[in-house]
């Protein structure tokens, strides 16, 4: 915990020196909001929000992690009125931390009960499993296959070679952490990645950090959220997506009010219109490459069909819960 309350306390100092929004930004008809989304998606969401509804939207992005450290230390001044996309342990964690208020959406009881909190303290709009993603060059040079098991990512051809998410700041890296405990046991999970660290280049702050490093053969592979994967690809890069046989987790991306928001109904105005099937419906139409979890919105997109993938469940309370321990952990075997 040491590890998390310095960063906090850090975050805190950047906070009260550089706010991310001015005072003026709370006029009527604007709506402030942090987001783990990149800019195109983000400005694609909110842009559509305020074209249907005439509410203006500031937003800022973060990386999961930075953005639950943020709210945390602002929860006594709070600087936006909602958290959009962010992966749903964070909830869960920022709940015990007060910093959410329970809201459930209008029509957000058609989302199945394993994608939302029942009593509202967030709600998903996405699905977006974890993949391996390679430089499909650097297989090819060096006589390589596509990894098809977490044991293939020990392989001395990947010394030096591999970009890995930082748990500190990214939810990306979380899940990743999320997935070994998963497949292997939270002990060998530790241990294994131990053995991995050996062939990591660089943890970057956010998840998609190391994508364009990869695309652009700057290094052989990674771990990253299938959207973000699909971008580089979308990009016109030659990457090779594959997955683990042993499995890996999928993030749940959600949404959810700030207490203490200083637009409270501008909020839940958001969050009402962000809980309906026309906002999944923009991410086939702007190639936001995420699974919906709305049951009326289907994907014609064959890269979102995990038919064929070992998808391995995450107990999401317990994720929010043991969260800020595991990447403690992390920090102090693998990175110290």
């Amino acid at each position: 915990m040491r590890t998390m309350k310095k960063l906090f306390g850090t975050l805190l100092f950047s906070v009260l020196c550089i706010s991310g929004f001015s005072g003026a930004t709370y006029a009527s008809g604007t709506l402030n909001a942090y987001t783990i989304w990149s800019e195109r998606y983000a400005t694609e969401i909110f842009d559509a929000f305020t074209r249907e509804t005439g509410v203006k939207v500031n937003f800022l992005r973060f990386p999961s992690g930075e953005v639950l450290a943020r709210l945390i230390a602002e929860k006594n001044n709070p600087q936006v009125d909602v958290f959009f996309g962010g992966i749903a342990d964070a909830f869960v964690a920022g709940k015990k931390e007060g910093i959410f208020e329970p809201y459930v959406p209008l029509g957000a009881k058609a989302i199945p009960e394993r994608f939302r909190d029942i009593g509202g303290w967030w709600t998903g709009v996405a699905v977006d499993p974890l993949c391996f993603m390679f430089s499909t060059a650097f297989l090819r040079d060096h006589g390589l296959n596509a990894p098809e098991s977490w044991q293939d990512l020990l392989d001395p051809a990947y010394k030096n070679g591999l970009i890995m998410a930082d748990a500190r700041t990214s939810g990306t890296a979380v899940s990743r952490i999320f997935s070994l405990v998963l497949a292997m046991g939270e002990d060998e999970a530790f241990a294994y990645q131990k053995r991995l660290d050996e062939n990591v280049q660089q943890y970057t702050k956010s998840g998609a950090g190391g994508a364009l490093p990869i695309a652009r053969t700057q290094a052989a592979g990674g771990i990253f959220f299938l959207v973000d994967a699909l971008e580089m690809q979308q990009m016109g890069y030659d990457v090779t997506i594959s997955y683990p046989g042993e499995g890996v987790a999928y993030g749940v991306e959600a949404m959810g009010l700030i207490r203490g928001a200083k637009n409270p109904e501008l909020g839940r105005k958001f969050l009402d219109w962000a809980s309906g099937p026309s906002m999944q419906r923009l991410y086939e139409e702007k190639k936001i490459h995420l699974i919906p979890t709305h049951p009326d919105v289907k994907t014609k997109n064959p890269a979102l069909d995990m038919s064929g993938v070992k998808l391995l469940d995450l107990d999401i309370e317990w994720s929010g819960e043991h969260r800020m321990r595991l990447v403690d952990r992390w920090v102090n075997e693998i990175v110290r």
